[in-house]
C-alpha cells in the first residue's frame, strides 16, 4: 500500500481568511474512452463506482447510473452514511471521512462520541468487496494519492487497482456516452452535441450559487461570507424558478445533465440544507414549479432508488459536531412522500 504524503483533509477545512467556503477541484481526472489505446477503455465490469447515498455530488453518478440503464456494466458499493476516523487506531491522526460499513459490527457514536447511537449498517452498506478497504481514505492510498481529500464518488478502474476519476461532473459524462454499447438505454443522451452550449452556460451559475452555495452558506464562517453566498444562492433560487414556471427542464424542455446537477441539491434543500447551512430564505416545498421539476426527477424510472433521505439526513447531522455537536436529527416533514405525487 503506498500512503499519501499530503496532510490529510475534509471540505470543512476549504475556508478562506474572510471566512468563506473554497472549495477546492477534484485531484483525479482521467477519463473512460472508447478511443483505440486508451488508458482506460470502456469494459463492461471493468469499473466500480464508490459512493455515498447522502452525497450530492455522487448521487449525480448514480442518477445517470439508473437512467442508462448501467446497473449490470458498473457496480457501486456504498458507505456509511456517518463520517467516523478514518485510521481509529492512531491517535495522532484526527482526520474523519467516510468509511465501509460492518453489518455485524456495534453501533456508532458521532465523532465527540455523544450523538447516537447509529445503525453499524444503513440499506446497502456493505463491506468494500473490491479493494478490501476499511475506509475511503484507504482506496486512496492504494491509488498513491498525494492530494489528502478523500471525497466520492470514485470511479474505480478494478484492472489497474487505482482510481480513474473523483470528479462527478466528469464521471456523468462518462456514464452517459462512453459505455453505450453496455447501455440498455443508449439512445438517452444527457449532453447532447446541439445543447451543450446551453448546457454548460447553465451550469456555470448552478454550480457556484446552488449546488456549491449550499455549502457556501453552511460553511461559512463569517457573517459577511454567509450574506454574500445566502444573497446569490437565493436570487439563482429564483432564477430556476422563472425557468421552470415555463418548461418542465432547464434546457429546452428537453432532460439533460443540468437537471440531474440540479436535483440532487434540491433533494436535500428542504430536509437538510434549510435547517442546517441556513438556507432558509427559500423552499422547495413552497415552489410549485420547483416542487413539479422535483417531482417530475424522483418519479422517472429508477431515480427514486437512488434517494436515501435517512442516509441523507442521518449524514448531514451527525457527522460534522463542530456544527451540530449532539446529532440531533430533525424530524422533518418527510420531504419524499411530496415527491412521491407525480407532477
Amino acid at each position: 500500500m503506498t500512503t499519501t504524503t499530503a496532510s490529510a483533509r475534509t471540505a470543512l477545512d476549504e475556508t478562506s481568511t474572510s471566512g468563506a467556503f473554497q472549495r477546492k477541484e477534484s485531484a483525479w481526472r482521467n477519463f473512460v474512452s472508447n478511443e483505440e489505446g486508451a488508458e482506460f477503455p470502456a469494459e463492461s465490469g471493468r469499473y466500480h463506482l464508490y459512493v455515498a447515498m447522502a452525497c450530492p455530488w455522487a448521487h449525480r453518478t448514480l442518477i445517470v447510473r439508473a437512467l442508462k440503464g448501467l446497473e449490470d456494466t458498473i457496480s457501486v458499493s456504498v458507505v456509511h452514511p456517518v463520517w467516523q476516523k478514518t485510521r481509529p487506531d492512531e491517535q495522532d491522526d484526527t482526520h474523519c471521512g467516510w468509511i465501509f460499513a460492518n453489518p455485524d459490527g456495534p453501533p456508532l457514536k458521532n465523532l465527540n462520541g455523544v450523538g447516537g447511537p447509529f445503525k453499524p449498517a444503513y440499506a446497502g452498506n456493505l463491506p468494500d468487496s473490491i479493494n478490501n478497504a476499511s475506509s475511503v481514505r484507504e482506496l486512496y492510498e492504494i491509488a498513491g494519492d498525494t492530494e489528502g481529500k478523500y471525497t466520492v464518488p470514485i470511479l474505480w478502474d478494478k484492472k489497474k487497482a487505482t482510481i480513474v476519476s473523483n470528479e462527478s461532473s466528469e464521471i456523468i459524462r462518462m456514464l452517459n456516452s462512453a459505455f453505450n454499447a453496455y447501455a440498455k438505454n443508449s439512445d438517452l443522451d444527457l449532453y447532447p452535441e446541439k445543447l451543450r452550449e446551453e448546457i454548460d452556460e447553465v451550469n456555470s451559475w448552478v454550480y457556484p450559487t446552488i449546488n456549491n452555495g449550499v455549502y457556501r452558506c453552511g460553511f461559512a464562517r463569517s457573517q459577511d461570507a454567509y450574506d454574500i453566498a445566502i444573497k446569490e444562492l437565493t436570487s439563482s433560487f429564483d432564477q430556476i424558478t422563472s425557468i421552470l414556471q415555463n418548461q418542465q427542464f432547464l434546457v429546452r424542455n428537453t432532460l439533460t445533465e443540468a437537471d440531474i446537477r440540479l436535483f440532487v441539491t434540491l433533494a436535500r434543500f428542504d430536509e437538510v440544507y434549510i435547517v442546517y447551512f441556513k438556507t432558509n430564505t427559500r423552499s422547495v416545498a413552497h415552489t410549485p414549479a420547483i416542487l413539479d421539476f422535483c417531482r417530475r426527477m424522483y418519479n422517472m424510472k429508477g431515480v427514486a432508488e437512488t434517494c436515501d433521505f435517512d442516509q441523507i439526513k442521518t449524514h448531514y447531522f451527525a457527522s460534522h459536531p463542530s456544527l451540530n455537536l449532539y446529532s440531533i436529527i430533525p424530524e422533518g416533514n418527510n420531504f419524499e412522500n411530496l415527491l412521491k405525487k407525480k407532477s
